[in-house]
């Protein structure tokens, strides 16, 4: 048997099969002779014995080949390999090797889980401190932060979304006020739920809520976008023409969060305290009791400190959003995981933030 550039002899040494290869066993050889080899080497029943004096060279295919035929015939060796035939052979059974199995329990090691988590820790502040940084610069880089974008910004992220604001709000009102009077009317509190809403709307759900409204509508919006341009590379333009992202990318965006963050609020609290006015005069109790209840328990502490988170949460919402597109990967999935980075981030730090305010409020008394 023969193959282009190898051959094959069939031979007997002290009672066992001598399978004897000569020439080059490379790919274009190895088809010629493997079904062959493997034949003869499966019915060698008093030993095999492959003799690779006559081999010159081997490739990796070759290789496979006498791996092929050791492993058929239980007990078989190969002998007389020239030294790099040899080492070929050697990789060869070093690849085919299967790595032991790591235990679940130590997969991954937590080391590594911290080491990640320091590393994302890491990033998230080295990325706050790049904004503050530009921010610091941004007298001297005027003509970068383009006044146009955040103009662009506010009208995307505010004035189209005062229509959701306003019915969210009116819903929440509605549900919260109906859902309220139920139990207070078994105690003759009925009134009390006037208080207990507008609290409510004005130190929490109002803030937290636009704050939601905007990381879903804006927030992925602002990842899309900038995760696009990090994927077809502007991004590395602007950087390459000296211009800088963050002040001409993150900040605008920033900025406009921060302005439209406090007319949301306001837009989501005057709704919600509408939809609770309409369950509360349906249910009989007129609308100059809601107002003096409202006027009389509300404090202005409680609507300025919504309106302080309200900033706040916008800050935290438009600096992930662009954090998420910043760090967008290549590919065409990358802008879909930045946005959904963005929304998920951008709501749990809201929420963080709500929790964190709610204990210095009350550590301080407001």
């Amino acid at each position: 048997m023969a193959g282009p550039t190898a051959t094959l002899a069939l031979g007997e040494r002290n009672g066992a099969r001598v399978l004897a290869l000569g020439g080059v066993l490379d790919v274009t050889s190895v088809g010629a002779l493997w079904t062959g080899a493997l034949r003869q080497a499966a019915g060698a029943s008093r030993g095999l014995v492959i003799d690779l004096a006559g081999l010159a060279g081997c490739d990796t295919a070759g290789a496979a080949m006498l791996l092929a035929l050791e492993a058929a015939q239980p007990g078989a060796t190969i002998a007389g390999a020239v030294p790099k035939v040899e080492a070929v052979l050697q990789l060869s059974r070093k690849a085919l090797v299967a790595p032991p199995p790591v235990p679940a329990a130590l997969s991954p090691p937590w080391r590594v889980v911290i080491g990640s988590g320091l590393a994302i820790v890491g990033d998230g502040f080295a990325y706050v401190g790049e904004a503050v940084v530009a921010l610091l610069r941004l007298p001297a880089r005027a003509r970068q932060f383009r006044v146009a974008d955040l103009l662009r910004t506010a009208d995307q992220a505010g004035v189209r979304a005062v229509p959701l604001v306003l019915l969210l709000g009116m819903l929440i009102g509605l549900i919260l006020a109906f859902q309220s009077l139920v139990p207070m009317r078994r105690f003759g509190a009925d009134l009390y739920v006037a208080n207990l809403v507008a609290i409510s709307l004005l130190r929490e759900l109002g803030p937290l809520l636009a704050a939601v409204v905007l990381a879903g509508r804006s927030g992925s919006a602002f990842a899309a976008e900038i995760g696009t341009m990090k994927v077809n590379q502007e991004v590395d333009a602007l950087a390459t023409m000296g211009i800088d992202p963050m002040t001409m990318l993150v900040l605008p965006r920033m900025a406009a969060a921060m302005l439209v963050m406090p007319a949301l609020t306001v837009l989501m609290e005057v709704a919600g305290l509408l939809g609770m006015s309409v369950v509360l005069v349906a249910s009989g109790i007129p609308l100059i009791a809601i107002a003096h209840q409202v006027a009389n328990w509300v404090r202005p502490g409680d609507f300025f400190g919504g309106l302080a988170k309200a900033v706040v949460f916008g800050t935290a919402v438009a600096a992930i959003g662009c954090r998420a597109g910043l760090a967008a990967g290549n590919g065409p999935r990358a802008v879909g995981v930045a946005a959904t980075a963005a929304v998920v981030g951008g709501i749990v730090a809201t929420v963080v933030l709500d929790g964190l305010a709610a204990v210095i409020f009350f550590r301080l008394g407001l």
